[in-house]
């Protein structure tokens, strides 16, 4: 059994607050670059410029990526050979965006009641999601999520009989609806199966999966790459202006379901698709 004090995740949390907020990764900027030379719409063009320059000045630490700097949210996958000392690992954690958004002077988001309102001045509680894994690491995944995209977001308990194309209608729908809102060229996260409550954790987790990866089964990977091309002939374009580069990738996470329904849930995220991973 290896013991782990939570300070070490305290101070992992608070620099992967600062880093994801400024530095976009390399994957996601090369995406990027990649759909500015196939873009022929000079307008389109000019905007995924001005996207290309923002990374740049962010990447020089001081403003960052985006003013919405985001609901934290926080992945960790604990190995079940880990014994944390030291205080509670949720405490940790909201310690570390605590302090990661103070000392970084990024824009504090989340209110203390959804109806009455009122900023906690400090960026929490976090979003904090635990699975426990095999061995005795602790990887965390910090993913600041804004809500021009999240809210674009839906669920859907489609009917099995629904099939493929009920699935493939409804995450084109929503990112058609969506428009420019999500500022777009966006990340697309499909989550298939589970129940209510799974579908919309898959779909955010799929948002996690580097944008040079494809679904390990064929079948999957086929429907990311057919619902990309169906999105992009939205002609939305970056920023909604048209254009052929509406979204960067679609990535899909599945798993079991009941014979009875089809969650189908989408999150979308912006070109600002941030999320950064370190190994205790």
């Amino acid at each position: 059994m290896r013991e782990l004090n939570v300070s070490s995740i305290t101070d992992a949390v608070a620099s992967l607050c600062i880093e994801t907020n400024h530095h976009l990764d390399p994957v996601t900027e090369a995406c990027i670059e990649r759909r500015y030379a196939e873009e022929d719409w000079p307008v389109a063009k000019d905007v995924l410029d001005i996207i290309k320059h923002n990374i740049e000045i962010a990447g020089e630490g001081v403003f960052p990526l985006c003013q919405d700097t985001g609901m934290a949210c926080v992945f960790i996958e604990l190995g079940q050979d880990v014994h944390l000392t030291g205080g509670y690992l949720e405490d940790a954690v909201n310690e570390g965006v605590r302090r990661g958004y103070t000392d970084g002077y990024l824009r504090k988001a989340i209110v203390k009641d959804p109806i009455r309102r009122g900023n906690t001045g400090d960026n929490t509680p976090a979003d904090i999601n635990v699975e426990i894994v095999p061995g005795d690491q602790v990887k965390i995944i910090l993913a600041p999520k804004g809500f021009g995209s999240e809210n674009m977001s839906r669920i859907r308990m489609l009917p099995p009989a629904a099939g493929q194309e009920g699935v493939e209608d409804f995450v084109v729908s929503v990112c058609e609806s969506a428009g420019a809102n999500p500022c777009p060229p966006v990340v697309v996260g499909v989550g298939i199966g589970g129940n209510f409550h799974k579908a919309p954790l898959l779909a955010k987790k799929a948002l996690l999966v580097p944008l040079d990866q494809s679904h390990p089964d064929p079948y999957y990977a086929e429907m990311e790459d057919r619902l990309l091309e169906k999105i992009n002939a939205l002609g939305i374009g970056p920023q909604g202006f048209g254009g052929k580069t509406t979204a960067l990738k679609v990535n899909i996470l599945t798993m079991p379901t009941h014979i009875a329904g089809m969650p189908v849930a989408v999150n979308i995220n912006c070109h600002v698709s941030r999320h950064k991973e370190v190994i205790l």
